[in-house]
């Protein structure tokens, strides 16, 4: 189904409620153009410095990670429900040991503005470009929250700003499966 362009948060109450049942895809690029595709469940969004900001938060252990250190941008897919097993995959399994695109039959194509691509069957897209970045600090974190790194591995948090944000027409009704 074709696309269409939306402002950043027309959709967001619909991303958000994804990205809490089901999760959704983070795509990046490495420089040699390899896609690769995580799900995340960490999101926040907003407008700082003026711009509309989209933050994800990726440990230095996920092999996305590398690639994001290679190629500031990454795009964030939304899927439909019916996609819950692919989601289920990619949180699960590394890049590192196989391909996900190929092993859940999702499909990269080329992003409208950023070099990491987006996912075909997403039906909400947004496309980021890294404008900072730093690192969670243990010392800074409140005590209940420090039981969340017994590996300490903190994450890196990413702030991208959203270049193009588009979707599907049908995208509001094919993500309402459950309310908030």
């Amino acid at each position: 189904m074709p696309k269409r362009d939306i402002r950043v948060f027309d959709l967001w109450q619909e991303t958000v409620g994804m990205l809490t049942r089901e999760g959704i895809l983070l795509c990046s690029v490495n420089s040699d153009g390899a896609p690769n595709v995580m799900t995340i469940g960490w999101m926040t969004a907003g407008v700082v410095w003026g711009k509309p900001i989209v933050t994800v938060y990726v440990r230095p252990t996920r092999f996305t990670y590398t690639y994001l250190e290679q190629v500031p941008e990454f795009t964030v897919n939304v899927l439909p429900p019916e996609h819950a097993e692919a989601l289920q995959f990619c949180g699960t399994a590394s890049g590192r040991d196989v391909d996900k695109l190929a092993h859940t039959g999702l499909t990269a194509v080329p992003a409208q503005r950023v070099t990491a691509p987006v996912i075909e069957q997403a039906v909400i897209h947004y496309e980021c470009r890294i404008v900072h970045k730093s690192d969670l600090i243990e010392a800074n974190l409140a005590p209940e929250l420090q039981s969340n790194y017994p590996h300490r591995d903190l994450h890196r948090v990413y702030m991208g700003e959203v270049l193009a944000a588009y979707a599907s027409e049908d995208a509001r009704q094919r993500l309402q499966r459950t309310p908030l």
